[in-house]
């Protein structure tokens, strides 16, 4: 881990001070005062490969280094509709699919970021009870870097495909990251974590998964794979790993998680 993570960190560290080292040229040729714009990491991938541990590992090292640069992190999770707004559309069946995004939130909450708005509001999701918290929100307050991770950062309104040009959240990043593994491996990560969730968050009565808590090894196993193969495995293969060629880098891992090689597009 420290192989990887911590020449990533050093080389978005002087990326981030390259990047606004240029921000601060450009305004004094302009003639405008100089302001702060944050630098934005997006990071994507699929379901259980490990898009949170990557994103907290490089937020915490990003603001160690001498500087200390402000990093915040924030996850696209709650840019998803409520779950109220997704059974009118018929979509739970799709929760994680682009359409069930509020997409214009997640382009003005990136745009308000990048044009240094003194503070801009992120909603809150709730794993717990498998919802946006209505109630509640995350506050960003111009930071020198942020991390938006999701499955859908990189993502284009199709999913990758799209041929008429448009205005795409991963059009304010910086730089981008997506975590790449065999999907044979997302899988069994996929069923692994679910095992674990069974016996830990699912026990809890106030949580949305509760009805699974009860279940033995092998009919958690059942459930898992058949939620794998009829929402995240197709939903990988449709609109995820398509935008994986569009990331500045580019980490694959092996099946014991560990990252067997970078992949940086030269720039």
């Amino acid at each position: 881990m420290i192989e990887v993570y911590l020449p990533l960190s050093r080389l978005l560290n002087l990326y981030v001070a390259a990047t606004q080292s240029l921000y601060r040229v450009t305004d004094t040729f302009l003639g405008k005062p100089t302001s702060k714009v944050p630098y934005i990491i997006g990071i994507a991938g699929s379901v259980a490969v490990g898009k949170s541990t990557t994103a907290r590992i490089l937020r915490a090292l990003l603001a160690h280094w001498p500087d200390h640069p402000k990093v915040d992190l924030v996850t696209t999770d709650g840019f998803l509709y409520p779950n109220e707004v997704l059974e009118e559309r018929r979509l739970m069946a799709r929760k994680g699919f682009p359409e069930s995004y509020d997409a214009g939130r997640l382009l003005r909450f990136v745009s308000d970021v990048k044009s240094g708005k003194p503070e801009v509001a992120a909603p809150v999701y709730s794993h717990l009870a498998y919802d946006v918290l209505p109630d509640e929100a995350k506050l960003v307050r111009q930071p020198d870097v942020m991390i938006l991770e999701g499955l859908n950062v990189l993502q284009t309104e199709d999913g990758g495909q799209r041929e008429v040009p448009g205005t795409f959240v991963s059009d304010f990043f910086d730089f981008s990251i997506y975590v790449d593994a065999e999907d044979a491996d997302l899988e069994k990560w996929y069923v692994d974590r679910f095992l674990t969730l069974r016996d830990t968050v699912f026990q809890d009565e106030n949580s949305y998964f509760n009805r699974y808590a009860s279940l033995s090894t092998e009919e958690a196993k059942t459930v898992a794979r058949g939620i794998w193969t009829e929402i995240n495995g197709p939903n990988l293969v449709h609109n995820i790993k398509p935008t994986r060629e569009r990331a500045h880098l580019i980490l694959e891992k092996g099946s014991d998680h560990s990252v067997r090689s970078v992949k940086l597009r030269k720039l």
